[in-house]
Protein backbone atom coordinates (compact mmCIF):
# COMPACT_ATOMS: atom_id res chain seq x y z
CA UNK A 1 0.00 0.00 0.00
CA UNK A 2 0.71 3.76 -0.13
CA UNK A 3 3.18 5.36 2.09
CA UNK A 4 0.96 6.09 5.46
CA UNK A 5 -1.40 3.36 4.73
CA UNK A 6 -1.71 0.00 6.24
CA UNK A 7 1.15 -2.72 4.87
CA UNK A 8 -0.47 -4.96 2.62
CA UNK A 9 1.57 -8.19 1.55
CA UNK A 10 -0.01 -9.93 -1.87
CA UNK A 11 0.12 -13.89 -2.77
CA UNK A 12 -0.93 -14.90 -5.82
CA UNK A 13 -1.87 -18.82 -5.34
CA UNK A 14 -0.65 -19.79 -9.32
CA UNK A 15 0.88 -23.40 -8.72
CA UNK A 16 -2.42 -25.10 -10.28
CA UNK A 17 -2.82 -27.88 -12.81
CA UNK A 18 -5.56 -26.36 -14.60
CA UNK A 19 -6.57 -30.11 -16.28
CA UNK A 20 -10.18 -28.45 -16.98
CA UNK A 21 -8.24 -26.29 -19.41
CA UNK A 22 -6.42 -29.09 -22.07
CA UNK A 23 -4.94 -29.23 -24.06
CA UNK A 24 -4.38 -25.46 -23.21
CA UNK A 25 -1.93 -25.99 -20.14
CA UNK A 26 -0.19 -29.34 -21.62
CA UNK A 27 3.07 -27.31 -21.47
CA UNK A 28 2.34 -24.78 -19.45
CA UNK A 29 0.85 -23.70 -16.46
CA UNK A 30 -3.20 -22.54 -16.37
CA UNK A 31 -2.07 -18.78 -14.96
CA UNK A 32 0.23 -18.51 -18.21
CA UNK A 33 -2.37 -18.80 -20.89
CA UNK A 34 -3.47 -16.43 -23.03
CA UNK A 35 -6.29 -14.26 -22.73
CA UNK A 36 -7.66 -11.66 -24.79
CA UNK A 37 -4.72 -11.48 -27.95
CA UNK A 38 -2.14 -10.57 -25.66
CA UNK A 39 -2.43 -10.88 -21.57
CA UNK A 40 -1.94 -13.79 -19.63
CA UNK A 41 -4.63 -15.14 -17.37
CA UNK A 42 -2.35 -14.07 -14.06
CA UNK A 43 -2.00 -10.17 -15.91
CA UNK A 44 -5.24 -9.79 -14.58
CA UNK A 45 -5.34 -10.20 -10.81
CA UNK A 46 -2.10 -8.63 -10.60
CA UNK A 47 -3.41 -5.52 -12.34
CA UNK A 48 -6.06 -5.37 -9.98
CA UNK A 49 -3.33 -5.60 -7.16
CA UNK A 50 -1.24 -3.06 -8.06
CA UNK A 51 -3.91 -0.65 -9.32
CA UNK A 52 -4.83 -1.18 -5.82
CA UNK A 53 -1.64 0.43 -4.11
CA UNK A 54 -0.06 -3.20 -3.19
CA UNK A 55 2.97 -3.08 -4.50
CA UNK A 56 4.78 -6.37 -2.88
CA UNK A 57 3.82 -9.39 -4.38
CA UNK A 58 4.76 -13.05 -4.25
CA UNK A 59 3.15 -15.29 -6.97
CA UNK A 60 3.47 -18.95 -5.63
CA UNK A 61 4.09 -21.34 -8.61
CA UNK A 62 5.00 -25.12 -9.03
CA UNK A 63 3.56 -27.19 -12.18
CA UNK A 64 4.78 -26.43 -15.62
CA UNK A 65 6.13 -23.02 -14.68
CA UNK A 66 8.73 -21.86 -17.14
CA UNK A 67 6.62 -19.83 -19.16
CA UNK A 68 4.78 -17.96 -16.20
CA UNK A 69 8.37 -17.55 -14.07
CA UNK A 70 9.16 -15.58 -17.43
CA UNK A 71 6.60 -13.72 -17.96
CA UNK A 72 6.47 -12.29 -14.74
CA UNK A 73 10.27 -11.56 -14.53
CA UNK A 74 10.11 -10.13 -18.15
CA UNK A 75 6.32 -8.22 -17.76
CA UNK A 76 6.20 -7.16 -13.83
CA UNK A 77 9.15 -4.70 -13.03
CA UNK A 78 8.46 -2.72 -10.27
CA UNK A 79 10.16 -0.17 -9.14
CA UNK A 80 13.33 -1.55 -6.40
CA UNK A 81 13.72 2.07 -5.61
CA UNK A 82 10.95 2.44 -3.58
CA UNK A 83 11.34 -1.62 -2.35
CA UNK A 84 7.98 -2.92 -4.41
CA UNK A 85 7.96 -6.12 -6.66
CA UNK A 86 6.41 -8.75 -7.95
CA UNK A 87 8.45 -11.87 -7.58
CA UNK A 88 7.53 -15.60 -8.66
CA UNK A 89 8.63 -17.83 -5.87
CA UNK A 90 8.75 -21.54 -6.72
CA UNK A 91 7.88 -24.58 -4.86
CA UNK A 92 11.07 -24.66 -2.31
CA UNK A 93 10.36 -27.63 0.05
CA UNK A 94 11.36 -25.59 3.36
CA UNK A 95 9.47 -28.57 5.47
CA UNK A 96 10.84 -31.74 3.78
CA UNK A 97 11.56 -33.16 0.96
CA UNK A 98 7.43 -32.69 -0.89
CA UNK A 99 5.68 -30.17 -3.03
CA UNK A 100 2.43 -28.76 -2.15
CA UNK A 101 -0.38 -30.70 -0.66
CA UNK A 102 -3.05 -27.78 -1.30
CA UNK A 103 -3.41 -23.97 -1.74
CA UNK A 104 -2.83 -23.63 1.99
CA UNK A 105 0.24 -26.30 2.01
CA UNK A 106 1.66 -23.49 -0.31
CA UNK A 107 0.94 -20.50 2.00
CA UNK A 108 2.58 -22.77 5.20
CA UNK A 109 5.59 -23.34 2.93
CA UNK A 110 6.36 -20.04 1.94
CA UNK A 111 5.95 -18.45 5.21
CA UNK A 112 9.04 -17.38 5.15
CA UNK A 113 7.53 -14.39 2.99
CA UNK A 114 5.63 -13.26 5.35
CA UNK A 115 8.18 -13.32 8.32
CA UNK A 116 10.72 -11.51 6.08
CA UNK A 117 8.33 -8.88 4.83
CA UNK A 118 5.89 -8.58 8.14
CA UNK A 119 2.49 -7.10 6.76
CA UNK A 120 -0.22 -6.25 8.44
CA UNK A 121 -2.36 -7.87 6.69
CA UNK A 122 -2.09 -10.59 3.39
CA UNK A 123 -3.99 -10.48 0.58
CA UNK A 124 -4.29 -14.19 -0.97
CA UNK A 125 -5.24 -13.99 -4.36
CA UNK A 126 -6.63 -16.98 -6.85
CA UNK A 127 -4.44 -16.65 -10.39
CA UNK A 128 -6.97 -17.42 -12.62
CA UNK A 129 -10.15 -15.32 -13.23
CA UNK A 130 -10.66 -12.64 -15.66
CA UNK A 131 -12.08 -9.46 -13.44
CA UNK A 132 -11.43 -5.76 -12.19
CA UNK A 133 -11.23 -5.12 -8.29
CA UNK A 134 -10.29 -2.43 -6.35
CA UNK A 135 -8.83 -4.47 -3.33
CA UNK A 136 -9.05 -1.60 -1.52
CA UNK A 137 -12.05 -1.54 -0.75
CA UNK A 138 -12.52 -4.67 0.41
CA UNK A 139 -9.61 -3.81 2.78
CA UNK A 140 -11.03 -1.29 4.12
CA UNK A 141 -14.37 -3.61 5.13
CA UNK A 142 -11.41 -6.17 6.18
CA UNK A 143 -10.47 -3.48 8.66
CA UNK A 144 -13.56 -2.01 10.34
CA UNK A 145 -14.96 -5.63 10.81
CA UNK A 146 -12.12 -6.81 12.60
CA UNK A 147 -12.41 -10.14 11.05
CA UNK A 148 -9.81 -12.80 10.60
CA UNK A 149 -10.02 -12.95 7.05
CA UNK A 150 -12.84 -11.69 4.74
CA UNK A 151 -13.50 -13.93 1.51
CA UNK A 152 -14.87 -12.06 -2.02
CA UNK A 153 -17.97 -13.45 -2.55
CA UNK A 154 -20.17 -13.06 -5.68
CA UNK A 155 -24.03 -13.97 -6.56
CA UNK A 156 -24.28 -16.99 -9.11
CA UNK A 157 -27.15 -19.12 -9.76
CA UNK A 158 -27.66 -22.36 -7.12
CA UNK A 159 -27.33 -24.94 -10.15
CA UNK A 160 -23.65 -24.02 -10.49
CA UNK A 161 -22.73 -24.22 -6.84
CA UNK A 162 -21.00 -27.16 -7.01
CA UNK A 163 -18.22 -25.37 -8.98
CA UNK A 164 -17.45 -23.27 -6.39
CA UNK A 165 -17.00 -22.81 -2.56
CA UNK A 166 -20.30 -21.21 -1.00
CA UNK A 167 -20.89 -19.06 1.43
CA UNK A 168 -23.68 -18.64 3.65
CA UNK A 169 -23.57 -15.19 5.03
CA UNK A 170 -24.98 -14.24 8.56
CA UNK A 171 -28.54 -12.90 8.98
CA UNK A 172 -26.01 -8.94 9.17
CA UNK A 173 -24.91 -9.96 5.32
CA UNK A 174 -21.50 -9.90 6.86
CA UNK A 175 -20.70 -12.93 8.66
CA UNK A 176 -19.79 -15.81 7.81
CA UNK A 177 -22.42 -18.90 9.08
CA UNK A 178 -21.45 -21.72 6.75
CA UNK A 179 -18.24 -22.08 4.28
CA UNK A 180 -19.08 -25.18 2.15
CA UNK A 181 -16.98 -26.45 -0.49
CA UNK A 182 -18.45 -27.23 -3.88
CA UNK A 183 -22.00 -28.51 -2.44
CA UNK A 184 -24.69 -30.05 -4.40
CA UNK A 185 -27.50 -28.91 -3.03
CA UNK A 186 -26.81 -25.70 -0.58
CA UNK A 187 -29.37 -23.36 0.54
CA UNK A 188 -30.20 -20.50 -1.36
CA UNK A 189 -29.86 -16.68 -0.03
CA UNK A 190 -32.56 -14.98 1.86
CA UNK A 191 -33.39 -12.37 -0.51
CA UNK A 192 -33.05 -14.64 -3.48
CA UNK A 193 -33.21 -18.56 -3.21
CA UNK A 194 -32.10 -19.77 -6.27
CA UNK A 195 -28.62 -17.97 -5.95
CA UNK A 196 -25.67 -18.15 -3.43
CA UNK A 197 -22.66 -16.69 -2.80
CA UNK A 198 -19.17 -18.13 -4.40
CA UNK A 199 -16.17 -17.54 -3.27
CA UNK A 200 -14.03 -15.43 -5.59
CA UNK A 201 -11.01 -17.07 -4.44
CA UNK A 202 -9.85 -13.59 -2.73
CA UNK A 203 -9.31 -14.01 0.85
CA UNK A 204 -7.59 -10.83 3.00
CA UNK A 205 -6.17 -11.69 6.28
CA UNK A 206 -5.04 -10.11 9.53
CA UNK A 207 -1.39 -11.89 9.66
CA UNK A 208 -1.75 -13.07 12.79
CA UNK A 209 -4.62 -14.96 12.12
CA UNK A 210 -3.66 -16.67 8.96
CA UNK A 211 -0.36 -17.62 10.41
CA UNK A 212 -2.47 -19.37 13.51
CA UNK A 213 -4.71 -20.67 10.67
CA UNK A 214 -2.35 -22.40 8.98
CA UNK A 215 -0.30 -24.39 11.64
CA UNK A 216 -3.94 -25.51 13.03
CA UNK A 217 -4.44 -26.99 9.77
CA UNK A 218 -0.71 -28.25 9.71
CA UNK A 219 -1.37 -30.24 12.84
CA UNK A 220 -4.65 -31.56 11.26
CA UNK A 221 -3.77 -35.31 9.60
CA UNK A 222 -7.74 -35.29 8.09
CA UNK A 223 -7.18 -31.88 6.27
CA UNK A 224 -6.94 -31.66 2.51
CA UNK A 225 -4.56 -27.93 3.19
CA UNK A 226 -6.66 -25.73 0.74
CA UNK A 227 -7.79 -22.58 1.34
CA UNK A 228 -11.13 -23.07 0.23
CA UNK A 229 -11.80 -26.70 1.65
CA UNK A 230 -9.75 -26.37 5.12
CA UNK A 231 -8.61 -22.52 6.51
CA UNK A 232 -12.06 -21.13 5.43
CA UNK A 233 -13.96 -23.52 6.97
CA UNK A 234 -11.88 -23.61 10.20
CA UNK A 235 -11.81 -19.57 10.71
CA UNK A 236 -15.82 -19.63 9.88
CA UNK A 237 -16.38 -22.37 12.29
CA UNK A 238 -14.17 -19.80 15.15
CA UNK A 239 -16.34 -16.90 14.28
CA UNK A 240 -13.58 -15.24 12.47
CA UNK A 241 -14.76 -15.13 8.98
CA UNK A 242 -16.37 -12.14 6.80
CA UNK A 243 -17.82 -11.70 3.63
CA UNK A 244 -17.27 -9.05 1.04
CA UNK A 245 -19.78 -8.89 -1.81
CA UNK A 246 -18.21 -8.17 -4.67
CA UNK A 247 -21.48 -6.12 -6.13
CA UNK A 248 -20.08 -3.03 -4.22
CA UNK A 249 -16.91 -2.89 -5.40
CA UNK A 250 -16.39 -0.05 -8.16
CA UNK A 251 -13.38 0.65 -10.07
CA UNK A 252 -12.25 3.88 -12.12
CA UNK A 253 -13.98 3.84 -15.97
CA UNK A 254 -16.27 0.62 -15.16
CA UNK A 255 -19.39 0.46 -17.56
CA UNK A 256 -22.57 -0.36 -16.33
CA UNK A 257 -22.38 -3.30 -18.44
CA UNK A 258 -19.07 -4.38 -16.85
CA UNK A 259 -18.91 -3.43 -13.72
CA UNK A 260 -19.18 -6.66 -11.38
CA UNK A 261 -17.78 -9.04 -14.02
CA UNK A 262 -15.69 -12.30 -13.24
CA UNK A 263 -15.46 -15.14 -15.05
CA UNK A 264 -14.02 -18.74 -13.65
CA UNK A 265 -11.74 -19.89 -16.90
CA UNK A 266 -11.13 -22.70 -15.63
CA UNK A 267 -12.82 -25.09 -18.19
CA UNK A 268 -12.36 -24.57 -22.13
CA UNK A 269 -16.20 -23.47 -22.34
CA UNK A 270 -15.85 -21.00 -20.03
CA UNK A 271 -12.43 -19.49 -21.60
CA UNK A 272 -14.16 -19.60 -25.05
CA UNK A 273 -17.42 -18.10 -23.61
CA UNK A 274 -15.47 -15.27 -22.00
CA UNK A 275 -13.64 -14.39 -25.16
CA UNK A 276 -17.03 -14.05 -26.85
CA UNK A 277 -17.36 -11.60 -24.01
CA UNK A 278 -14.61 -9.55 -25.01
CA UNK A 279 -16.16 -8.51 -29.06
CA UNK A 280 -19.53 -7.08 -28.65
CA UNK A 281 -19.83 -3.84 -29.25
CA UNK A 282 -20.29 -3.38 -26.09
CA UNK A 283 -18.50 -5.55 -24.46
CA UNK A 284 -19.42 -7.68 -21.52
CA UNK A 285 -15.71 -6.79 -20.53
CA UNK A 286 -13.95 -3.93 -21.17
CA UNK A 287 -10.41 -4.02 -22.43
CA UNK A 288 -10.13 -0.63 -23.08
CA UNK A 289 -10.86 1.24 -19.52
CA UNK A 290 -7.63 2.93 -19.06
CA UNK A 291 -8.35 4.26 -15.73
CA UNK A 292 -7.85 0.87 -13.98
CA UNK A 293 -5.43 -0.88 -17.23
CA UNK A 294 -4.50 -4.36 -17.48
CA UNK A 295 -1.07 -4.73 -18.02
CA UNK A 296 1.13 -7.15 -19.86
CA UNK A 297 3.90 -6.81 -22.43
CA UNK A 298 3.44 -8.20 -26.00
CA UNK A 299 6.97 -7.38 -27.42
CA UNK A 300 8.17 -5.12 -30.20
CA UNK A 301 5.85 -6.20 -33.33
CA UNK A 302 4.92 -4.06 -36.14
CA UNK A 303 1.35 -3.48 -36.65
CA UNK A 304 -1.54 -5.70 -38.14
CA UNK A 305 -1.46 -5.45 -41.83
CA UNK A 306 -4.87 -5.73 -44.03
CA UNK A 307 -3.93 -7.21 -47.58
CA UNK A 308 -5.80 -9.19 -50.92
CA UNK A 309 -8.93 -8.58 -50.00
CA UNK A 310 -8.72 -9.58 -46.18
CA UNK A 311 -10.97 -8.22 -43.24
CA UNK A 312 -12.05 -8.89 -39.81
CA UNK A 313 -15.21 -7.64 -38.42
CA UNK A 314 -16.67 -7.87 -35.10
CA UNK A 315 -12.96 -8.97 -33.73
CA UNK A 316 -9.44 -8.32 -31.72
CA UNK A 317 -6.77 -8.51 -33.87
CA UNK A 318 -3.28 -7.98 -32.41
CA UNK A 319 -0.11 -6.34 -33.51
CA UNK A 320 1.88 -8.65 -36.11
CA UNK A 321 -1.07 -10.14 -37.74
CA UNK A 322 -1.51 -9.99 -41.68
CA UNK A 323 -4.71 -11.20 -42.56
CA UNK A 324 -5.49 -11.73 -45.99
CA UNK A 325 -8.92 -14.10 -45.55
CA UNK A 326 -12.04 -13.31 -43.50
CA UNK A 327 -12.09 -13.19 -39.89
CA UNK A 328 -15.26 -12.91 -37.53
CA UNK A 329 -16.15 -12.90 -34.08
CA UNK A 330 -12.96 -14.04 -33.28
CA UNK A 331 -10.12 -12.91 -31.13
CA UNK A 332 -6.11 -13.14 -32.85
CA UNK A 333 -3.04 -13.14 -31.00
CA UNK A 334 0.04 -11.44 -32.24
CA UNK A 335 2.06 -12.68 -35.10
CA UNK A 336 -1.00 -14.77 -36.49
CA UNK A 337 -1.56 -14.95 -40.39
CA UNK A 338 -4.64 -15.79 -42.41
CA UNK A 339 -3.80 -16.55 -45.91
CA UNK A 340 -6.09 -15.68 -48.78
CA UNK A 341 -9.66 -17.72 -49.05
CA UNK A 342 -9.41 -18.63 -45.51
CA UNK A 343 -12.37 -18.45 -43.02
CA UNK A 344 -11.85 -17.69 -39.26
CA UNK A 345 -15.11 -17.45 -37.66
CA UNK A 346 -16.02 -17.70 -33.77
CA UNK A 347 -12.16 -18.48 -32.90
CA UNK A 348 -9.17 -18.12 -30.53
CA UNK A 349 -6.03 -18.18 -32.01
CA UNK A 350 -2.94 -18.14 -30.18
CA UNK A 351 0.53 -16.67 -31.06
CA UNK A 352 1.68 -17.40 -34.46
CA UNK A 353 -1.10 -19.85 -35.40
CA UNK A 354 -0.79 -20.02 -39.33
CA UNK A 355 -4.24 -20.64 -41.47
CA UNK A 356 -3.37 -21.70 -45.01
CA UNK A 357 -5.31 -20.50 -48.11
CA UNK A 358 -8.40 -21.86 -48.39
CA UNK A 359 -8.73 -23.24 -44.91
CA UNK A 360 -11.97 -23.02 -42.55
CA UNK A 361 -11.48 -22.46 -38.33
CA UNK A 362 -15.13 -22.43 -36.66
CA UNK A 363 -15.44 -22.51 -33.26
CA UNK A 364 -12.13 -23.30 -32.11
CA UNK A 365 -9.24 -22.34 -29.82
CA UNK A 366 -5.43 -22.87 -31.83
CA UNK A 367 -2.99 -22.93 -29.58
CA UNK A 368 0.19 -21.09 -30.49
CA UNK A 369 2.28 -22.36 -33.77
CA UNK A 370 -0.55 -24.09 -34.78
CA UNK A 371 -0.21 -24.76 -38.61
CA UNK A 372 -3.87 -25.32 -40.81
CA UNK A 373 -2.61 -26.34 -43.99
CA UNK A 374 -4.31 -24.79 -47.24
CA UNK A 375 -8.07 -26.56 -47.95
CA UNK A 376 -8.15 -28.24 -43.92
CA UNK A 377 -11.08 -27.68 -42.28
CA UNK A 378 -11.81 -27.17 -38.20
CA UNK A 379 -15.39 -26.82 -37.21
CA UNK A 380 -16.97 -27.99 -39.98
CA UNK A 381 -17.26 -31.98 -39.67
CA UNK A 382 -18.09 -32.90 -35.85
CA UNK A 383 -17.45 -36.18 -36.06
CA UNK A 384 -13.96 -36.06 -37.90
CA UNK A 385 -13.31 -33.39 -35.42
CA UNK A 386 -13.82 -35.67 -32.34
CA UNK A 387 -11.80 -38.36 -34.00
CA UNK A 388 -9.00 -35.73 -34.32
CA UNK A 389 -8.98 -33.50 -31.51
CA UNK A 390 -9.94 -32.20 -28.12
CA UNK A 391 -14.17 -31.05 -28.05
CA UNK A 392 -15.90 -29.59 -25.31
CA UNK A 393 -19.23 -30.52 -23.89
CA UNK A 394 -20.20 -27.15 -25.42
CA UNK A 395 -18.76 -27.89 -28.98
CA UNK A 396 -15.52 -26.03 -28.65
CA UNK A 397 -12.58 -27.43 -30.59
CA UNK A 398 -9.56 -27.16 -28.79
CA UNK A 399 -5.88 -27.83 -30.14
CA UNK A 400 -2.74 -27.89 -28.16
CA UNK A 401 0.33 -25.90 -28.41
CA UNK A 402 1.99 -26.80 -32.45
CA UNK A 403 -0.18 -29.64 -32.89
CA UNK A 404 -0.52 -31.10 -36.39
CA UNK A 405 -3.33 -30.27 -38.58
CA UNK A 406 -3.78 -33.10 -41.20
Amino acid sequence: MRRGGPSVLGIVLAGGEGKRLMPLTADRAKPAVTFGGTYRLVDFVLSNLVNGDILRVCVLTQYKSHSLDRHITTTWRMSSLLGNYVTPVPAQQRLGPRWYLGSADAILQSLNLVYDERPEYVAVFGADHVYRMDPRQMLAQHIESGAGVTVAGIRVPRSESSAFGVITPGSDGQTVDRFLEKPTDPPGLADDPECVFASMGNYLFTTKALIEALHRDAEDENSVHDMGGSILPQLTERGEAALYDFSANHVPGETSRDQGYWRDVGTLDAYYEAHMDLIAERPAFNLYNRQWPIYTHSGQLSPARFNAGGMASESIISAGCLIRGQVTRSVLSPGVVVDPGAVVQGSVLHDNVHVGRGAVVRGAVLDKNVEVPPGATIGVNPQRDAELYTVSKGGVIALGKGQLVP
